[in-house]
């Protein structure tokens, strides 16, 4: 394993989250009874708002899924070779699920720090009205308010969210990559072509986004209340909700998540193979192991 130089390439890519139906969407999950559903959501949305309103967050967006872009996927590659190196050779391949599991939840811890203040910014901007209209008005204020707190009061129901998501999105994607060649493409990997290739990472990729949205569904309806409300706690957030209410915006968050995470991949490796940086084959049994296994003669 080797790390990789295009991280930063993801930079910016989830500023998609502050377009169209996310606003609708943060808004359904803050205010279930006012936008039911993400067509009534974004036509209020619009209707309110008007134009400028589908766009409402975006700076704090940009700014702070660049930061955890770079992070998550910079520290995921570096915490994948710390624990491959702990593990060895033989290890690393019989528990690389766990591998996968215990880097991306490494990384996403550091990442969510990073994330937390302008998150914090965007649902308040999003979800109160005539609070602040953008990033330069708002960042000042909360902290007027509710000093430094009021930008990681959201960090553990933030990990709570973004933790079991990026566990799903990494090894969901590494696994259903290393099955995708295995059972469904008729040729090994070396043999197809890049855009072959790129194909089976968009695949994977929206695949592993789906249940990335699942997920972290509840957690994230859970940190969009809580931004929105000063001095709640996520335990009297989850307890006002209700079972079913933490799941309200599910299809229109599998919609957004599955396609971002799809391309998220997509450009990471169409990254890779533009600058020629290395792109590790599916993970395959070692020699040592094999032996030990009786599987060579």
């Amino acid at each position: 394993m080797q790390v990789t130089e295009s991280s930063g390439q993801l930079m910016g890519l989830k500023f998609q989250r502050s377009g169209l139906n996310a606003v609708s969407d943060i808004r359904a999950m803050v205010d279930p009874d006012k936008y039911k559903g993400i067509g009534k959501g974004f036509a209020l949305t619009l209707k309110e708002d008007g134009a400028r309103g589908l766009a409402k967050g975006w700076a704090p967006t940009f700014i702070g899924y660049s930061m955890q872009g770079l992070c998550k996927f910079g520290f995921y590659e570096m915490f994948k070779i710390f624990y491959s190196d702990l593990l060895g050779e033989e290890n690393t391949y019989l528990w690389r699920t766990s591998l996968y599991l215990a880097a991306s939840a490494s990384a996403e811890f550091f990442a969510d720090i990073a994330l937390a203040p302008m998150e914090a910014c965007k649902v308040r901007i999003q979800t109160q009205p005539g609070y602040a209209n953008n990033l330069r008005q708002c960042a000042p204020k909360m902290y007027a308010e509710e000093g430094v707190w009021a930008f990681y009061k959201g960090v553990v129901p933030l990990w709570m969210r973004q933790i079991p998501y990026t566990m799903m999105k990494f090894a969901c994607f590494e696994r259903t990559v290393e099955l995708l060649y295995k059972h469904v493409v008729p040729k090994p990997r070396a043999d197809c072509t890049k855009s072959e290739q790129l194909v089976v990472t968009f695949t994977a990729g929206y695949i592993a986004g789906v249940f990335c949205a699942i997920v972290s569904h509840p957690a994230d309806s859970v940190v969009s209340v809580l931004n929105k409300e000063s001095g709640s706690t996520a335990t009297q957030v989850l307890k006002k909700l209700g079972p079913r209410g933490v799941w309200k915006g599910l299809v229109a968050r599998i919609i957004m998540i599955g396609t971002l995470t799809a391309l998220q991949w997509f450009i990471y490796d169409s990254v890779k193979v533009y600058f020629r940086l290395p792109r590790p084959p599916p993970p395959e049994m070692p020699e040592s192991l094999k032996k030990k296994l009786g599987l060579t003669e």
